[in-house]
């Protein structure tokens, strides 16, 4: 059982085996504990190595050579030995937490529904969840998340052109949801495949305001545009400085004609917020169509809901403005 330090040069020049001979452990000279088995085969997986506290040599695997990085593996296994050092059981520990469900499952039973009743953002969670997060992870387990996974997925957005706070968003989203399974006990402490990922460095964030001919040029642009809906809420968004959620939520009810007031019920401090309506604002308001069934200002002719997004029909429109 050779002592050998554990680099990601040694695994890629393991050296040969010859057929039918016994697996090599090499164990590293870091960890104590932290090994590698390498077989006849040439598979190799790795390995933590601890005594119980009954003094039983027990084994954890920690995941084969070619599915776990290094990186990931001598995470684990440092874990493990703080958490042998603290009187605990990895392997127990590990039994305990044997039937974690798998991403998609835990997001549609306990996250989504969560979210609904807490967060005012919910919407934009569950169309980052659909679009970027279940599609890459939702069939796997979450302890078999790994944080390799993560800086993969975060990476990958970026180079499909997202904007480095759009990313960053989708990362602050995924720690937050782990975050939840392990306070919920659905993880272990410290199972949160999210620590320590950097984010990327976000200096696009700019606050500018619209010459006179932008915004003549953006109208231009609105009264052209087939989607009439989204041409109205661009409209009231400008006129009112409303947030996107505000306009897109608003009721009928929360429109007082007389004192020239949306009232947003619940606004982002928590407190009921009262933005004032400009001429321009009232006569769009007093123009719109209202189905007395529904009390949505703006809704989804199919789901009878508002809108849940906006973005990629304003994301067009913006670039044809330029």
């Amino acid at each position: 059982m050779p002592a050998q330090a554990l680099t990601s040069e040694f695994l890629v020049t393991l050296p040969g085996r010859e057929p039918e001979t016994n697996a090599i452990c090499y164990f590293d000279t870091e960890i104590k504990g932290f090994l590698l088995e390498h077989r006849a085969s040439g598979g190799a997986t790795f390995y933590f190595r601890y005594r119980d506290g009954a003094g039983k040599v027990r084994m954890e695997n920690l995941g084969r050579a070619d599915e776990v990085s290094l990186q990931d593996a001598r995470s684990k296994a440092h874990k493990m030995k703080l958490m042998v050092k603290d009187g605990g059981d990895p392997k127990k520990e590990a039994y305990r937490f044997k039937d974690v469900p798998t991403f998609g499952r835990f997001v549609s039973e306990r996250y989504l529904p969560y979210a609904k009743t807490r967060k005012r953002s919910w919407k934009t969670d569950e169309i980052m969840l659909r679009t970027h997060l279940l599609p890459r992870f939702g069939e796997l387990r979450m302890n078999r998340i790994t944080r390799a996974d993560v800086v993969a997925m975060h990476q990958q957005a970026r180079e499909d052109g997202y904007a480095a706070g759009t990313c960053n968003r989708l990362l602050v989203l995924m720690k937050f949801i782990y975050n939840c399974a392990i306070r919920w006990d659905i993880l272990p402490p410290k199972g949160n495949p999210c620590d320590g990922v950097e984010a990327f460095e976000d200096n696009g964030a700019r606050e500018r305001y619209l010459t006179p001919k932008e915004v003549r040029r953006l109208f231009d642009e609105l009264d052209g545009n087939p989607n009439v809906q989204v041409g109205q809420v661009i409209r009231l968004l400008l006129y009112t400085g409303a947030r996107k959620r505000e306009i897109l939520d608003a009721r009928w009810e929360h429109i007082d004609f007389e004192r020239r007031l949306l009232t947003v019920p619940i606004s982002k401090s928590g407190k009921p917020r009262h933005i004032p309506l400009s001429d321009a604002a009232m006569e769009l308001l007093q123009s719109l169509p209202r189905d007395p069934e529904l009390p949505w200002v703006f809704f989804n002719p199919k789901t009878k809901k508002p809108p849940v997004s906006i973005f990629y029909a304003w994301d067009t429109i913006r670039k044809r403005v330029g």
